[in-house]
């Protein structure tokens, strides 16, 4: 058991990883292939397939939608009903709704959460009211209801706006309707340049013009994402536009722009249910693209690659079974060969999933073209990934079960929080001007995000410091100092990376705004940390504490990096107020709870230490005793 089991977890584990690559056949649609198409949005290319799952995400907080049967629908089947067969999709459950009083102003059933747009159109105008009220109301003084209410309204505006982005909603048949409006835009026009007053007085051909222009006008305002192409040569490649505005170009004596037929076409077979028209449309203009535009189609091709495999849900799947067989090798201490066994495979399960995690943050590196920390949502992914390094370590210097534990668990907390900050939309957006520098991104904020990573995973230490030693009987001398050495050594660690990093970043902020230090809460944030760890150092090093005391000290240096990781944000002041989410707030007063019970915890006499009333150490030896009753 305690050599097989080990290699047959990480042999079950990497097969399902790999499975996930076995390219999975289409019985009729390729909306696979559909998802591969490139769009404009946000400043950067990428494909359908990543506008749907980011705009669902804003919308659902999912990337799947319930059909009939309760059937899970991946996202971009509910894009390609949206944008081409609407009337289906507005019956989908996908806008959640959790606020009780919005709830009661809609006049929704309060035992769901999920309504379609057929459930919100007779409460369109209530929101529209609401918006407008609220919209007076500075957003940092919104109370929760204001806020839901401007969540929701977001969610029906990119809904609203996605309708529009490939055809007109109400059009019957958007093939006959593109020949139609070629067809009346020679005898409009002829009527407008006419001399002769009685042809002037024929306005049928331009009022028939008059109705598509109108439409098309409105599409060119609503659309969502630019999927039609430049006109090369001549057109920057940036000059995406929407379907829209490239029907408009034609009023101005362009030619029909060849990717319009196609998508027309494409929306129509989708609307008639003729699977075969569908891909061969999609076949030849995925070919068309590969001529001009052979390098924003691989893009779009990558990225939904990055997308259909997941990495990161992977590998927090993977870092749960890890901790859940961390956790249990400590359990089964008493008995050694499968507390051994349990730690061998908890071992195995991390690198795996680490391995994992490292594709799917150099993959992402490899699309954005920058370093791996560009927001919020990018340092989520690194700090976890960085420390997980730290845990696994820590596991092969001391072999106690403890450095698993450490890394499952930052592994798997990090990359859940990095999904619920995936919510907000797009996480590979366009990076503010400030930031726009590949230099200073690859040095001050990856290495002041280390300092992040070794400070929260001496935290991490700390509290399992203060678990084993309130609830169990682990905390042994032998136990004790390996825990305290693993603090001692990730202190330092993390002093020397958050004071490096925090003088690089004065630096940076010397060459962007002009000055070196300027007080702002970010800056005030990173040199607290600095602060924090060195006070933790010099503690030890003069004997104000022992081991319990730099336990309950680096807790404490978990409510601190939190507070400059995230809390500084949520002040809505200061030049790095850009990756604020309102909705973390609850979560954040959570931890920082969390954490402050914990030091109460650590606080207690040791006789309510489990560890201290039971261990047969303290029983035998009153030195071992004394020992224990550190500072």
């Amino acid at each position: 058991m305690k050599k097989w089991l080990p290699i047959a977890l990480v042999v079950i584990f990497a097969a399902w990883i790999l499975a996930s690559l076995v390219a999975r056949p289409e019985a009729s649609f390729h909306l696979r292939e559909f998802g591969k198409l490139p769009a404009l949005l946000n400043g950067r290319i990428q494909p359908l397939d990543s506008v749907a799952r980011n705009s669902l995400l804003q919308i659902r907080a999912r990337q799947t939608v319930l059909g009939a049967n309760d059937q899970s629908i991946p996202a971009i089947e509910w894009l390609a009903e949206l944008t081409m067969k609407p009337e289906t999709a507005d019956t989908r459950a996908v806008f959640r709704i959790d606020h009780p009083d919005i709830l009661a102003l809609l006049h929704l059933d309060e035992k769901t959460k999920y309504f379609s747009f057929n459930d919100l159109r007779n409460g369109l105008m209530l929101i529209d009211e609401q918006v407008r009220r609220i919209r007076e109301i500075d957003s940092q003084q919104r109370n929760p209801f204001e806020a839901a209410i401007m969540r929701l309204d977001n969610a029906i505006r990119i809904y609203q706006r996605l309708k529009y982005s490939l055809r007109p909603p109400d059009s019957a048949d958007f093939v006959k309707d593109l020949a139609e409006f070629q067809a009346a835009i020679p005898p409009a026009m002829a009527v407008a340049r006419s001399q002769d007053a009685s042809e002037a007085m024929n306005k049928a051909p331009i009022e028939k013009l008059a109705g598509f222009v109108d439409e098309y006008q409105f599409m060119d305002q609503m659309a969502y994402p630019l999927v039609i192409p430049p006109r090369l040569p001549g057109e920057s490649r940036t000059a995406w536009k929407n379907v829209g505005a490239s029907l408009l170009d034609t009023l101005r004596g362009a030619p029909l722009h060849p990717a319009l037929p196609d998508y027309a076409t494409l929306s129509e077979a989708y609307r008639r249910g003729d699977a075969p028209a569908f891909n061969q449309t999609i076949s030849s203009y995925q070919q068309w693209l590969g001529g001009s535009f052979s390098a924003e189609s691989s893009k779009a091709q990558r990225e939904f690659f990055y997308n259909d495999f997941e990495a990161f849900y992977k590998a927090m799947l993977v870092y749960v079974s890890a901790l859940l067989l961390a956790c249990l090798s400590l359990a089964f201490f008493p008995w050694p060969g499968a507390a051994e066994s349990l730690r061998r495979a908890s071992f195995g399960l991390i690198v795996l999933a680490w391995l994992v995690h490292t594709f799917g943050l150099v993959f992402r590196m490899m699309l954005e073209g920058r370093p791996p920390v560009t927001n919020l949502y990018s340092s989520a992914i690194f700090i976890g990934w960085a420390a997980v390094i730290f845990g696994v370590a820590l596991e092969r210097i001391f072999k106690l079960g403890v450095g698993n534990l450490i890394g499952s668990f930052a592994g798997f907390v990090t990359l859940v929080i990095a999904h619920n900050l995936a919510l907000n939309g797009d996480t590979m957006e366009m990076l503010r001007a400030v930031l726009d520098t590949n230099f200073w991104l690859a040095t001050h904020v990856v290495v002041v995000t280390l300092g992040y990573a070794a400070t929260f995973v001496a935290g991490i230490v700390g509290v399992v410091f203060v678990v084993l030693g309130v609830f169990t009987d682990r905390l042994d001398p032998k136990m004790r100092k390996s825990l305290a050495g693993m603090m001692y050594g990730v202190v330092c660690f993390a002093t020397l990376f958050s004071f490096v990093g925090t003088i690089l970043g004065g630096i940076w902020a010397d060459q962007s705004w002009g000055r070196f230090w300027g007080w702002d809460p970010k800056e005030n944030g990173a040199l607290i940390i600095v602060i924090w760890n060195a006070i933790i150092l010099h503690a030890r090093w003069g004997g104000l504490v022992r081991d319990r005391g730099i336990a309950n000290m680096t807790i404490f240096g978990n409510i601190v990096t939190s507070f400059s990781w995230f809390g500084v944000n949520m002040l809505g002041i200061g030049l790095h107020s850009y990756g604020f989410m309102d909705q973390a707030f609850k979560w954040l007063v959570v931890f920082i709870a969390s954490q402050v019970g914990l030091i109460g915890l650590g606080l207690l006499p040791f006789e309510y230490w489990k560890s201290f009333v039971q261990s047969p150490v303290t029983k035998v030896t009153p030195k071992s005793e004394a020992e224990l009753l550190d500072a």
